[in-house]
C-alpha cells in the first residue's frame, strides 16, 4: 500500500469513526458511511495533476467517482478540472474528499479551498468569460472592459514573498485575490504585487472592479 493510501484511509477512519474504509487495489480505496453513497477514490502523491493523468485514471478505474491530491502543495491543472467535472467526478484534496464522504457529494466536489471563492466570481451576472488555468488561477472577462488574470492567494495575512512565490510558480498575474476570509495582506503583500504589476485585493474591491470595467 502506498504511503498517500495508507494516511487516506487512516485520517478517513480517524475523522469518521463510522465509515467502513477498504483498500481496493494500488492506490484506490471504496470508503462507505451509513445512508450515503459509496466513494471510490483514487489517492496520489503527485505535485501536480493534469489533464492527461485524470483521463488515465479515468480509464484504469472506470468506478472512480472522487480523484483526491493528497498532497497539501498539489496543483490541479484546468484541463484536468474540465475533464472530472465533465465526467461527475470530484476532485481536491484529503480533506476534500472527507468533507465529500460525509456530505455524500464526492461525484460534484471541488476542491474546498478555492470552491466557494470560485462559485462567487461564476455567479456574477457582469462577467461574460470565465476559463480556468488552474485550481486558483483563472482569466476572467466583464461584459465590458477587460480580460484579468486573476490568481487565489489562501494564506491569512499574504507577506510579499507569498505573492513572488506565487507569481514565479504560475506567471504573471493582474489580481492577487486574498480569499481567505480572516485576514488582510500586508503592505509588504501590496508593495510587491504593485513591483510586480499586480493589484492585490479582498474580495469587495475586485468584485467592484469586475463590476466597474
Amino acid at each position: 500500500m502506498n504511503w498517500q493510501v495508507n494516511f487516506a484511509l487512516k485520517y478517513i477512519q480517524d475523522t469518521h469513526k463510522d465509515a467502513s474504509v477498504k483498500h481496493v487495489c494500488d492506490n484506490v480505496l471504496r470508503i462507505t458511511m451509513p445512508h450515503k453513497p459509496a466513494v471510490v477514490a483514487v489517492i496520489l502523491a503527485d505535485y501536480t495533476i493534469n489533464t492527461e493523468m485524470a483521463m488515465q485514471y479515468h480509464t484504469d478505474f472506470p468506478d472512480m467517482n472522487f480523484l483526491c491530491g493528497y498532497r497539501k502543495e498539489c496543483v490541479w491543472e484546468g484541463g484536468a478540472i474540465r475533464y472530472l467535472e465533465d465526467n461527475a467526478i470530484g476532485w481536491g484534496s484529503a480533506g476534500t474528499l472527507s468533507s465529500a464522504v460525509y456530505k455524500g457529494d464526492a461525484r460534484s466536489a471541488a476542491h474546498k479551498d478555492y470552491f466557494f471563492s470560485y462559485r462567487l466570481i461564476r455567479q456574477m451576472k457582469s462577467i461574460k468569460k470565465i476559463e480556468r488555468e488552474f485550481d486558483r488561477v483563472f482569466t476572467v472577462t466583464p461584459a465590458v472592459g477587460r480580460t484579468f488574470r486573476v490568481g487565489m492567494i489562501m494564506e491569512y495575512e499574504p507577506t510579499a514573498d507569498a505573492i513572488r512565490t506565487f507569481w514565479d510558480r504560475f506567471g504573471p498575474i493582474d489580481i492577487a485575490w486574498n480569499i481567505n476570509p480572516n485576514g488582510n495582506p500586508t503592505q509588504s503583500a501590496i508593495k510587491a504585487g504593485a513591483e510586480l504589476g499586480c493589484e492585490v485585493m479582498k474580495w469587495d474591491e475586485l468584485k467592484m472592479r469586475l463590476q466597474s470595467q
